[in-house]
């Protein structure tokens, strides 16, 4: 059975780029490529959910926050992904993270999970 088109772009600075994770979550392996996120920078967060921890094998994962500050940059890479996949990716992370169109280096569009504390601009 072929895969269905990837429509979707997701930025991933963390665990979503672990194989692991990718066969776990999609059930398969994502295509990506490098990319970085301007002005955000990159904390740590405890995960208390058994599921998340059990699927990455960590017990902190990596958070983004805008900075305010054009030099910052978060590392990552863009994952071509579908709808469904998009949907399954939100039900993998958990509360602390908001899903949000940002703009990366490249110039390209994408989704990013970040801080759900973060204010939108």
């Amino acid at each position: 059975m072929a895969t269905p088109a990837a429509t979707e772009h997701l930025f991933s600075y963390g665990t979503l780029q672990q194989a692991g994770v990718q066969l776990a979550t999609f059930g398969r392996l994502l295509d990506g490529r490098p990319d970085t996120l301007p002005g955000y920078r990159l904390a740590q967060l405890a995960i208390d959910d058994a599921r998340v921890v059990a699927t990455s094998g960590k017990t902190h994962h990596p958070i983004v926050s805008r900075s305010g500050n054009p030099a910052d940059s978060v590392a990552g890479a863009v994952l071509a992904l579908t709808q469904d996949e998009l949907r399954q990716a939100d039900r993998y992370e958990v509360a602390a993270y908001r899903r949000e169109r940002v703009t990366l280096a490249s110039g390209a569009q994408a989704w990013a999970y970040v801080d759900a504390r973060d204010t939108r601009p």
